[in-house]
């Protein structure tokens, strides 16, 4: 039986997708090699944003029941113990509406994300399936979440575009002893340590798990890195044997790689199949649940027949400037963390001299695409706020475009978008605008001030 979509790689960029367009009722086959869960930690953070792509797939409670929400942000911090820069937390919820920041351990996640896919009937899951050939899938269109080493990508002959960091890194995984005096005084944020001669990142994944990333330098033996006579004592500052034990030792490469040519007639890619990042702001997986997000909406779009297939072109030039620009900001911030020279990070020390300074997630422009050709905050997010009736601002919207605004703009506009007078005010406000056009991702598609310039911009939506 021929499928909607076929989406290659149930990770939790495939398992995501595959949850997203269940509900839009698509005909979904999803496969993977694998017949069970990889049982090691791999992504450990997600943000506020990711959170609410998960409410939008009616997961986010369960997502939130095995994960950690922390408002103490990252830390990063000199050889001598001083703070440089401070990625900052939120206190409560943030502008999505949840949490800016959570910890998770990912195999436990995977499996909400399938548990979720039990709830469609039309989503059907082939594990232990590995696919050879893209020539063998059955479906209208084909979608490579199958990650850096893509079948989908090779199908397609995308141009691997790379963009300069590629670093050695040793990743420990430990199950700490909760009545260790050494864990309890361990702090509850995570620290890049920007120590030249050995820098370093401690995170607080949650419960007994802490994971250290450890630069490999010159001399290291990359062989050897993993045996604990090698690491332990590399962390002796803070933990030792006795405090925890192993979960998982193994030396990674950080890239920093996009891919130009993310779809190819029916075969499009996601996830790290067409972009890596290194580590530095958390936002690897985060990026490929956003490319499942814009995705989602616009296969449903496609194929039921509300839009030209000429709509999935989009996809890949609003999602590769928007995912550049984290990649960026991971790549500048991991030149602070890893720098080894003495006289090199002395001088970037004395640049923070006056205190640290605090910086954000960045909000990024989507690229050109279906959206009003304007400059930000079209294609930016909207904020999730709270109605009046206590629910958040996205459950009353569904998978459909919405209009938040001045009451006496929206009055009696013909439209099947979602009509949400007095929503989004404070927001306008902030922005000198009276209304906006939210598409289904929430992203804003554009702003008016009039009901001649609303009428004009939904007679261009779907």
């Amino acid at each position: 039986m021929s499928a909607d979509v076929a989406i290659v790689g149930c990770g939790p960029v495939g398992a995501l997708l595959a949850n997203l367009l269940g509900q839009s009722e698509l005909a979904v086959d999803l496969y993977d090699r694998e017949r069970e869960i990889f049982p090691l930690p791999r992504a450990v953070h997600f943000d506020g944003e990711v959170m609410r792509i998960f409410q939008s797939a009616g997961l986010a409670e369960k997502v939130a029941n095995v994960a950690r929400a922390s408002s103490r942000g990252m830390h990063f911090v000199n050889g001598e113990g001083r703070t440089l820069m401070i990625r900052r937390g939120i206190d409560g919820p943030g502008p999505h509406g949840w949490a800016g920041n959570w910890y998770f351990h990912q195999p436990i996640l995977e499996v909400v994300l399938r548990e979720g896919l039990k709830r469609f009937a039309n989503v059907r899951v082939h594990l232990g399936h590995e696919i050879a050939s893209v020539d063998e899938l059955d479906a209208r269109y084909v979608v490579g979440c199958d990650g850096a080493r893509s079948l989908v990508r090779q199908a397609i002959g995308s141009r691997h575009v790379d963009l300069g960091l590629h670093q050695p890194w040793l990743v420990v995984d430990l199950l700490c002893d909760p009545s260790s005096a050494r864990v309890k005084a361990l702090p509850d944020y995570t620290i890049q340590l920007c120590d030249p001669a050995r820098p370093m990142t401690v995170v607080n994944v949650g419960g007994e798990r802490r994971r250290w990333e450890i630069m490999l330098m010159p001399g290291d033996d990359p062989a050897r890195l993993t045996e604990p006579d090698i690491f332990w004592p590399m962390m002796a500052q803070w933990l030792g044997p006795d405090d925890a034990r192993l979960e998982r030792a193994a030396v990674y490469t950080f890239h920093s790689v996009v891919q130009q040519g993310w779809r190819k007639g029916r075969l499009l890619l996601a996830g790290d199949a067409c972009h890596q990042t290194p580590p530095f702001l958390g936002q690897g997986m985060c990026a490929g649940m956003r490319d499942s997000a814009n995705l989602a909406w616009k296969l449903a779009a496609v194929i039921k027949g509300d839009a030209p297939d000429s709509l999935l072109d989009t996809y890949e030039s609003e999602r590769l400037p928007h995912v550049r620009a984290f990649i960026d900001l991971a790549v500048k911030l991991g030149a602070v963390l890893q720098e080894t020279d003495p006289a090199a990070a002395a001088e970037r020390d004395r640049r923070f001299e006056a205190g640290a300074e605090m910086f954000d997630f960045p909000q990024p422009q989507l690229g050109p695409g279906f959206r009003l050709d304007a400059p930000p905050p079209v294609g930016t997010i909207f904020p999730q706020p709270r109605l009046a009736d206590g629910r958040l601002m996205d459950e009353a919207i569904g998978q459909r475009f919405a209009i938040v605004g001045d009451a006496a703009l929206l009055d009696g506009i013909p439209t099947k978008a979602v009509l949400l007078p007095g929503v989004g005010l404070d927001w306008l406000a902030k922005h000198d605008r009276r209304a906006a056009v939210l598409r289904p991702d929430r992203y804003v598609f554009g702003l008016a001030d009039t009901t001649p310039e609303l009428a004009a911009i939904l007679d261009t939506i779907v």
